[in-house]
């Protein structure tokens, strides 16, 4: 596939480049049904979970046990299958109905279809990866933006496929294939799917933690009490770790950002660092508008803690990795 421009040029002469063209890369390259890994920054998103998921384990088992006394169903084959519930987040039917219900997605038109095919084509090949192993979707909005997610969702919204080029189109699409090759999109869905049960249950803690409020001041300072020694025991026993998921947060956050530079990194080697770049200059004059928005409350503390939780590195962060990545290449 190619996007070069139909003027005539004379010979050993280069074609003229355009902002729209996609960016030559020579040489072959083989294609495989799947290259899906996992990464440095995939494996840290799943560590930084375990503390959610052990305790989720706990709570499914102790769910699983109760309502085995109260029914006819075995335990295991109740615990079992929360266990291996995962496994759906690959099943084709079960990613259509995440894709619609859960990321609000919807199938292209065949105007959008015929504009975004022939990009993730070209993609995909210079990755050595099969495009139709890829679900592709769309996401109304006004932004430029994509996502990756579970086994095989590659959504982009409509209004990067309306405005961008098809080379920084291109662009973006080879950083989402970059989570999707590199284990982030599949890790994130799976440590989020197993760490629930933990945090409902966390919440429904909370929950009846506020309502001591309508106890007799005797029967609430008695529960505080037996709570409060419960979690001294389990401080104890635990050399304080039960306090790590308070910082877990802030820790895939810092995860997060990393997966980003790396989805950039893998858009780059299969050159698309200027295009990228142009997208994420676009990026930066919006995010200026609004850092000028808000400079009030740029300094306080809410607004250092938005920063650490921010999933993605700031544009400037970014376009410095990109920028060093095509000096080393040059």
């Amino acid at each position: 596939m190619s996007y070069e421009s139909e003027q005539p040029r004379t010979p050993g002469s280069s074609p003229p480049a355009r902002d729209d063209d996609l960016p030559h890369r020579p040489g072959r390259v083989h294609i495989a049904a799947r290259q899906r890994g996992a990464d440095a920054t995939a494996l840290g998103s799943l560590a930084l979970h375990l503390p959610h998921v052990t305790a989720s384990l706990g709570v499914v088992f102790a769910i699983s046990y109760a309502v085995s006394h109260l029914s006819n169903l075995p335990w295991p084959l109740l615990f079992g299958g929360w266990a291996l519930s995962g496994a759906l987040a690959f099943h084709r039917p079960c990613e259509r109905l995440m894709a619609q219900w859960l990321f609000g997605l919807r199938y292209p038109t065949p105007e959008e279809d015929e504009r975004l095919r022939p990009v993730w084509r070209e993609v995909t090949a210079r990755a050595g990866v099969d495009a139709s192993r890829y679900q592709l979707w769309v996401e109304e909005g006004d932004g430029i933006n994509a996502l990756a997610a579970a086994g095989h969702i590659v959504g982009v919204t409509s209004h990067s496929l309306r405005v961008l080029p098809p080379a920084q189109l291109g662009g973006v699409l080879a950083h989402e294939l970059g989570h999707h090759t590199r284990g982030h999109a599949w890790a994130s869905l799976l440590s989020v799917w197993y760490a629930l049960p933990a945090r409902l249950a966390w919440r429904l803690l909370v929950l009846l933690t506020a309502g001591l409020g309508r106890l007799p001041t005797g029967a609430a300072a008695v529960v505080i009490g037996v709570a409060g020694a419960a979690v001294i025991a389990l401080a104890t026993a635990t050399y304080g770790l039960i306090f790590l998921p308070l910082a877990t947060p802030y820790l895939v956050a810092a995860v997060s950002r990393r997966s980003e530079l790396r989805a950039d990194e893998h858009a780059a080697g299969l050159g698309f660092a200027p295009q990228l770049m142009a997208v994420l200059h676009q990026e930066r004059d919006r995010e200026e508008s609004r850092r000028a928005a808000a400079l009030g409350r740029a300094f306080t503390r809410e607004g250092v803690i938005a920063r650490l939780l921010d999933s993605h590195p700031d544009v400037h962060t970014r376009l410095h990795h990109l920028q060093s990545h095509l000096n080393k290449r040059r």
